[in-house]
């Protein structure tokens, strides 16, 4: 993960964590999703004149946005995701070597009002390592509803799904884009402490997308 400061006015200072993970063809995938292809398509050593790379993956690799379409027949596209639901206010929840995010992690009343949450776990460190890993940690279904109900509009976590691996319901999943709320899937938040930033998160504007890989990153003043 990569962080940058820029010197603002009257001495002040933003700092800039870029939160997404590098795609390329040696990434984590989720199990059963498409391999990630990167090929030189030209490349000025070969004689060509420019150089351009031919990308080969699914809409859900590494740091990406689950659009309802995912898992909802006929719901809205990646395309008709609200801007302003992916810029703003961002609270980080560090839930240490919890296996699981129960409820008790979003009980506290300190937590209305807020619209984004984003769920540091010790997935994040499984970056670093090889391969796909079943074991990483995941919301419940009642987190979820918990979350919904709370009239939160964005939940993202550090690795390849909010859903417990193997779950054939999609209970989290289901929850939670039913109600509006856009699942951002796929940080690194290694080096990123709990607290409130600044949250901005594109997808690539894809036609009937059921979800798009996207570059997030954090703002701390």
């Amino acid at each position: 993960m990569q962080a940058s400061c820029r010197k603002l006015s009257r001495g002040w200072h933003m700092k800039y964590y870029d939160i997404s993970v590098p795609i390329s063809a040696t990434m984590p995938i989720y199990e059963g999703d498409p391999p990630v292809e990167v090929v030189p398509f030209s490349r000025i050593s070969r004689g060509d004149i420019v150089n351009v790379l031919r990308l080969n993956m699914g809409t859900h690799t590494g740091t990406h946005i689950d659009a309802p379409l995912h898992v909802i027949e006929g719901g809205r596209n990646i395309s008709e995701i609200p801007i302003e639901t992916l810029h703003g206010p961002a609270l980080i929840i560090d839930t240490g070597a919890a296996e699981v995010i129960t409820p008790d992690f979003v009980a506290s009343p300190h937590l209305n009002g807020i619209k984004r949450i984003l769920f540091k776990t010790r997935n994040s460190s499984y970056w670093k390592q090889p391969g796909f890993r079943r074991d990483f940690t995941y919301l419940t279904g009642e987190t979820a509803k918990q979350l919904a109900d709370r009239g939160v509009k964005l939940v993202g976590i550090d690795y390849l799904s909010i859903e417990k691996f193997g779950s054939e319901d999609h209970a989290a999943h289901r929850l939670l884009l039913e109600a509006g709320v856009v699942v951002l899937e796929g940080l690194n938040l290694s080096d990123v402490s709990a607290g409130i930033y600044e949250l901005l998160c594109l997808p690539l504007r894809i036609h009937d997308g059921d979800g798009s890989p996207c570059r997030a990153i954090l703002l701390e003043k």
